[in-house]
């Protein structure tokens, strides 16, 4: 009589399988979490510059343009961020997914007076201007 072992070549083969599978899941899964992480903080930043170079572009334009001009400027925040004005610079602090801060800055000259302004989740309107015989600009939210 001949006998079948292709059953237990079958079954050892399964669970050689899904114990490389386990191995494979246990290494991988640290390092993918690591990687979405910097990828997030990286989006944020990104995100962040954009909006603070929008604000930056309103501030040159007006300076620019003299007294009595105006431009307003439209943000969209994702998450809660502090923007800092000055008459030499729009800065930006964020948290990272790793507990740390971030600093971003972007160089400009005007004639702010310096001012922050604390940002939630949502959409925001602020509005840069150099009134008319001022010696100085404001920047306000609507």
């Amino acid at each position: 009589m001949i006998e079948d072992s292709t059953g237990q070549i079958s079954l050892e083969y399964l669970l050689i399988f899904s114990i490389s599978l386990i191995i494979l899941v246990v290494f991988t899964m640290p390092l993918l979490h690591e990687s979405m992480d910097n990828t997030f903080d990286v989006s944020d930043s990104i995100k962040t510059k954009a909006d603070l170079s929008k604000m930056v572009q309103a501030i040159k334009q007006v300076y620019g343009q003299g007294q009595g001009s105006k431009q307003t400027v439209k943000l969209d925040v994702d998450k809660p961020v502090k923007i800092t004005v000055s008459n030499k610079y729009a800065s930006s602090k964020i948290k990272l997914k790793s507990g740390d801060n971030k600093n971003i800055k972007i160089n400009v000259k005007s004639s702010l007076k310096t001012d922050s302004f604390n940002l939630k989740k949502g959409y925001y309107t602020f509005v840069v201007e150099w009134p008319m015989n001022s010696e100085n600009m404001i920047i306000y939210q609507k």
